[in-house]
């Protein structure tokens, strides 16, 4: 009984931990001053650093398989 206590709790810190590294933030679509329409979309939670983008270079995109790109 005590092993299922403890393969519990840690499946539930694994699980509160997964939600707070691959957080998404959906961005609802908009009409830009030009005109154009962008359609919404999915991205990273903001937090200050690059090296967790989806776009930065050496991670990939969930959704998408899009390789990332950018190196700032």
């Amino acid at each position: 009984m005590k092993a299922l206590k403890i393969m519990v709790l840690t499946l539930i810190a694994v699980m509160a931990f997964s939600g707070m590294v691959f957080a998404n933030v959906h961005v609802n679509g908009y009409e830009r001053s030009n005109g154009t329409y962008v359609h919404s979309y999915d991205r990273t939670d903001p937090n200050g650093t690059t090296s967790d983008n989806w776009s930065h270079q050496g991670n990939v995109n969930p959704e998408t398989g899009e390789a990332g790109h950018n190196n700032n």
